[in-house]
């Protein structure tokens, strides 16, 4: 769980923050939490072609890969758990084996990091949530005002009355730290949650990534080869000639809301059992008579329907941006 500090180039620092977000005032202040991973990537390169947001830094956690790599990997981009190198390559990055960054992780842990940051500005600052939720739940029990203080989180998690992607009851985000996620459900704070349910509705088809490497954007040609081993995986595991764009989804839901549908309850996950990892919403249809494990929670947010077509565009506008 590292913290990795960037400037407005996505540069990383080690030290003191840029006083060049002094001249961003208007712009959306951001942290990504994340487990990079190729379509975390993918979110991250299109997070830095918005000129809507000021990235405040990277905070890393274990998923597609260990810490360790996560951390190494947002360095490059900006500047033992379970994890899912059969799925994004042994570092991530579909097996391209980039060369070390030159730049360096800070010395503060992510939980520390995140409640420095979200003191510092109160009411300002949203969360990109792409991996497991360890990190945000610890900076939850640090601070107890922490929830309060995050101006949103948006969350890539769970699997909401649809089939898991690491078995039928579980989302892999949220499978990777159940406990983690029960806790950010259930803190208070303006949450939104974006399910595979919804994310698996969205994906690149084969002639969706010749288009994105015949075109003249910035990062194009390394998304298609990083995407290589990723869509190889996509075609043994569920038959899919292309890539399901799970990140990048979730990362229009911040920045384009409008293009989806939400209902609002109180989410639990279950922590014990064959279903551990499994997200249940209250959608409030019905009046108990009894209190339950939902019972006197704060709701969240859960995307419910996508535009697909909208998304789809908006993702390829941003991945093709010179």
């Amino acid at each position: 769980m590292e913290s990795a500090m960037t400037n407005s180039n996505g540069v990383a620092v080690d030290g003191e923050r840029d006083c060049v977000r002094a001249n961003h005032l208007k712009r959306e202040k951001l942290i990504i939490d994340t487990d990079p991973g190729i379509d975390d990537t993918m979110a991250i390169l299109m997070a830095f072609q918005s000129p809507e947001l000021e990235i405040l830094g990277f905070t890393t956690i274990f998923g597609n890969v260990t810490t360790e790599d996560a951390t190494r990997n947002a360095l490059l981009l900006g500047g033992s758990p379970r994890v899912a190198d059969f799925i994004h390559g042994s570092d991530g990055m579909g097996n391209l084996h980039l060369p070390p960054p030159k730049t360096k992780k800070i010395e503060k842990n992510a939980a520390e990091f995140l409640v420095d940051m979200i003191s510092e500005y109160p009411g300002e600052i949203s969360i990109l949530a792409l991996g497991p939720l360890t990190n945000l739940a610890l900076a939850i029990k640090r601070d107890s005002s922490f929830a309060k203080k995050v101006k949103r989180v948006v969350v890539l998690g769970g699997s909401f009355f649809a089939l898991g992607n690491v078995n039928p009851a579980a989302e892999a985000n949220i499978y990777g730290d159940p406990e983690a996620a029960d806790v950010v459900f259930t803190s208070g704070a303006n949450i939104t949650v974006v399910g595979i349910n919804i994310t698996t509705q969205v994906k690149f088809t084969d002639d969706d990534l010749l288009q994105l490497r015949q075109s003249k954007g910035k990062h194009t040609q390394f998304i298609c080869d990083s995407c290589k081993f990723y869509r190889d995986w996509h075609v043994k595991s569920d038959g899919v000639y292309g890539i399901f764009l799970h990140d990048p989804v979730s990362f229009v839901a911040l920045v384009r809301p409008d293009l989806f549908t939400y209902k609002k309850g109180v989410v639990r996950v279950e922590t014990q059992g064959i279903c551990v990892g499994h997200t249940l919403m209250d959608q409030g249809l019905k009046k108990w008579n009894t209190g339950n494990p939902w019972t006197g929670y704060s709701p969240v947010e859960v995307a419910w329907t996508v535009n697909v077509e909208a998304v789809l565009d908006y993702i390829r506008n941003q991945l093709m941006k010179s």
